[in-house]
């Protein structure tokens, strides 16, 4: 990856002020290490009439490897090969902009004692990257600079193969920037826009990104033409973050046109923030509450079957007693929001030795879930189709047979009580079913009694005197010693008959309890 600054100057002005500005010395080829490679910072020419500052980005293609996929920990949804073979030591991207920011850190910010009115003057500048991905092509890279200040803006494509132009141009372009402005303007707009082309960046997008956002956009951003495409694409499409920026980018813009600051615009003060409490998530609850009846059994070693986008995994890392996790899914991409939500590529080798994310079907057999002291299943049986939850009850209490099994599910019953849920519909488009309380006690006790666990229920949420809480909760524990029974890997578990015939209604407790079966017994 490469970069080059370019500035012309006078005898008054010399243009190795150049190397003031920057904090790097002409004179001298320096080296910075970063999180996946290594910068190197030198100059192919200094005089006073023209100096060049050239950023040379050496990535490390195993270190970018091992943080982006290494045990199943985040990273791309790449095949295979393409982890290997990609464009990214070579193309400018995310990985750049990062470096420019180590790098080039007091320029950015427009700090140079040695010279404090030459940073913030307007001077010549030139710079090129020789390759640079532009999901858009030039019109884009047109739209996004031109209307910065620079004078001369060029992103001609980089053709396939010059020996063979029929087979045209290729995604990247050769970014030419020419005009006058302000050092720390020209390196910020590049910090951000050199991700927003590539539309992609190899790292989490946290929430502090709108705070780097902001303060990299001042001065520019609040007014810029593409500001919705810049801040999407920037915040890699996440829309929370992506509509917070944009509501603070706007209080910026109202404050400029009154030339007010923005805590004067945005003084709005919610007289009911210290007397009303918040109501806490029914999600929340859900998971406090798996927690509870976890740290209960004294699990350690915990499953999380249907893990999805990785919360109760997250909630479980922050509690040293579950030394291992391992989070189960059939989907790719939510192991991979998950493995970004935990910030797996950032992670700290002891606190990533804890945790495991893997893909897999629950209504399969797998010989990899044996051996565990417990297994959660949150919010998941009711997007089984009800002929194939037999299999899943298979794979989960005959074949990888916890000490401790964690089920929670909507009760259907507490519908009416949603206002914004028409009658008659499910909570989500993607339920098969979802259970009176009657139904999943049945459900429950036949599981428990036919494989060997006790099984008690536990209200989540507020527990209304007629219908009941929104999401109920069965707790099954092993009764017996029988030692898990794996029936072969990858083979569909079989199961007894769908719960459509089960009407018999359960207790609290359900009688498969061990002290139940002594009583049958004596």
């Amino acid at each position: 990856m490469f970069l080059t600054i370019s500035t012309t100057g006078t005898p008054e002005r010399p243009a190795t002020d150049l190397g003031f500005l920057l904090h790097k010395h002409p004179d001298r080829a320096q080296t910075f290490s970063t999180s996946h490679g290594t910068a190197h910072v030198f100059y192919p020419e200094a005089s006073a009439d023209r100096c060049t500052a050239a950023l040379l980005l050496e990535v490390d293609p195993v270190a970018l490897v091992r943080r982006g996929k290494g045990k199943g920990r985040g990273g791309a949804p790449d095949t295979a090969l393409a982890q290997y073979v990609n464009d990214r030591p070579y193309a400018a991207s995310s990985l750049l902009a990062v470096a420019l920011s180590t790098v080039f850190k007091s320029a950015l910010r427009g700090v140079c004692a040695a010279l404090p009115e030459r940073a913030g003057t307007p001077m010549p500048l030139r710079i090129e990257v020789p390759a640079m991905p532009a999901r858009g092509g030039e019109e884009l890279v047109g739209k996004l600079f031109g209307p910065l200040g620079w004078t001369l803006v060029e992103a001609p494509p980089v053709p396939l193969d010059e020996q063979f132009p029929e087979w045209g141009a290729s995604r990247y372009v050769r970014l030419v920037l020419e005009g006058e402005l302000r050092l720390a303007d020209a390196l910020r707009q590049l910090y951000v826009l050199l991700p927003v082309l590539d539309d992609a960046k190899h790292y989490w997008v946290a929430p502090d990104e709108v705070d780097k956002l902001l303060r990299a956009g001042e001065g520019w951003l609040a007014e810029h033409p593409e500001q919705k495409l810049i801040t999407s694409r920037y915040l890699s499409r996440r829309w929370g973050l992506t509509r917070q920026a944009m509501e603070r980018l706007e209080l910026v813009r109202l404050a400029e046109t009154d030339d007010l600051g923005v805590e004067d615009v945005d003084n709005a003060v919610d007289e009911t923030a210290d007397t009303e409490a918040r109501p806490v998530p029914l999600a929340e609850q859900r998971r406090e509450a798996v927690l509870e009846a976890l740290r209960t059994a004294g699990a350690s070693r915990v499953l999380d079957l249907g893990c999805g986008q990785g919360q109760l995994v997250q909630a479980l890392l922050k509690d040293v007693r579950f030394t291992e996790i391992v989070g189960v899914d059939v989907s790719v991409r939510a192991l991979t929001i998950a493995g970004r939500r935990l910030k797996l590529d950032r992670m700290g080798e002891r606190q990533a030795a804890r945790v495991t994310l893997l893909q897999g079907s629950l209504t399969y057999t797998d010989k990899r879930l044996t051996g565990y002291d417990a297994a959660v299943l949150s919010e998941v049986i009711e997007h089984v189709d009800l002929p194939r939850l037999p299999a899943l009850e298979y794979a989960v209490f005959r074949t990888a047979r916890p000490a401790t099994v964690i089920v929670t599910t909507p009760n259907v019953e507490y519908n009416v009580r949603w206002e914004s849920l028409p009658a008659g519909h499910v909570r989500h488009g993607d339920h098969r079913f979802e259970w009176t309380r009657r139904e999943f006690r049945t459900w429950a006790g036949d599981v428990a009694e036919r494989e060997g666990y006790g099984v008690r229920f536990v209200p989540v949420g507020p527990d209304d005197p007629e219908v009941g809480p929104p999401t109920q909760m069965a707790v099954f524990t092993r009764t017996d010693a029988q030692e898990s029974r794996p029936e072969g890997e990858g083979t569909e578990a079989a199961g007894g008959g769908g719960p459509g015939a089960r009407t018999r209604p359960a207790a609290d407790t359900h009688p498969a309890d061990s002290s139940e079966k002594e009583a049958k017994a004596a």
